[in-house]
C-alpha cells in the first residue's frame, strides 16, 4: 500500500467520525453563514510571482517537523500577508501532517489572503467544511480519485463558490484533469511513490497543456532561482511549504522567493 493509499484510507475513516459528530445539515448551515472569501484564482493569476505560502506542522517525509520551535498558523498568516504572498495553503489533515480545521480558521481570522484547504478531499462533506472554515479553495488530488469522484467533487466545490486546485503528478493525470474544463492545475514535482522531487516535472507536464492553462508548481522549490525556473517552464504560481516553515525567518523567506518583481 502506497503512502497516498494509507492517508486516504485514514481520511475516510476519520470522516465518518466527523459526520456523526456534526451532521451535514448542521455543517451546511455553518457554511451558509460563512462570510465570502477572496478569490483564489484571481489572486494567483495576477502578474508577477504568485506565491502560495504553506503552513504545515510536519509531513510523511518529515515526520518530526521542520525545526519550528512552535507551530502558529495564525502567526504565519500575518507574516505571509505582510511579505507579499498572494495566497496561503493550510494543511488540515491531522495524522500525517499535524493539521486541523482550526488552523485554517485561525488563519482566516487574522488575514485577508485567499486560503487553500490542503487535505485529501474525497467526499463532498469536506467541501462544506472548507466553506464553513473560510477557505477560498480546496485541493483535489487526481491520483486519489476516479473520474466520477473527481468530476463530482469539482462540481461541489464550484457550487460552493470555491476554486479547486487539481493536483497531478503525470501527463496521464493531467489529461484526466483537463476533462473538467478550465482547471487550476497543480503540478506536484514530488513522486508519490519514492517521495523524490524533480522540478523538471513541471516543464514536462506544462509542455503538454493547452495555452492559457493556469499552472501551479508544487514541491522542490526552495530558492528564487527555483521559482524562476518553474515560471519559465509555464507555471503562473508556485506553492512552497517546507522551505518557508523551516526557515528561521519565514517572512524574509517569502520575500526572497517572490523577488522584487513579484510584489504587488
Amino acid at each position: 500500500m502506497s503512502v497516498l493509499e494509507k492517508i486516504v484510507g485514514n481520511v475516510r475513516c476519520r470522516l465518518e467520525d466527523r459526520k456523526r459528530s456534526l451532521p451535514e445539515s448542521a455543517l451546511r448551515d455553518q457554511a451558509a453563514s460563512a462570510p465570502a472569501a477572496p478569490s483564489f484564482r484571481a489572486a494567483i493569476a495576477a502578474a508577477g510571482t504568485s506565491l502560495i505560502a504553506e503552513a504545515k506542522r510536519r509531513s510523511p517525509s518529515r515526520p518530526d517537523g521542520f525545526g519550528q520551535t512552535g507551530y502558529d498558523p495564525a502567526g504565519l498568516a500575518g507574516r505571509y500577508e505582510r511579505a507579499g504572498a498572494r495566497a496561503m495553503s493550510v494543511l488540515t489533515e491531522p495524522d500525517f501532517f499535524g493539521g486541523a480545521g482550526e488552523h485554517l480558521q485561525a488563519a482566516r481570522a487574522v488575514c485577508g489572503l485567499p486560503l487553500l484547504r490542503k487535505d485529501f478531499v474525497v467526499d463532498p462533506y469536506q467541501g462544506w467544511e472548507a466553506k464553513a472554515w473560510g477557505a477560498s479553495a480546496a485541493l483535489l488530488i487526481v491520483a486519489a480519485l476516479d473520474d466520477a469522484e473527481l468530476a463530482d467533487l469539482h462540481a461541489v466545490l464550484s457550487g460552493l463558490g470555491l476554486d479547486a486546485l487539481v493536483e497531478v503528478h503525470t501527463e496521464a493525470e493531467a489529461e484526466r484533469a483537463l476533462r473538467l474544463g478550465d482547471v487550476i492545475l497543480g503540478v506536484n514535482n514530488r513522486n508519490l511513490t519514492t517521495f523524490e522531487t524533480d522540478r523538471a516535472t513541471t516543464a514536462r507536464i506544462a509542455a503538454t497543456l493547452p495555452a492559457g492553462t493556469l499552472v501551479v508548481a508544487e514541491s522542490g522549490i526552495s530558492t528564487r532561482t527555483h521559482v524562476e525556473e518553474v515560471e519559465r517552464a509555464g507555471a503562473a504560481a508556485v506553492l512552497v511549504g517546507e522551505a518557508i516553515v523551516g526557515a528561521s525567518d519565514p517572512e524574509a523567506k517569502v520575500r526572497e522567493l517572490i523577488g522584487e518583481g513579484g510584489r504587488s
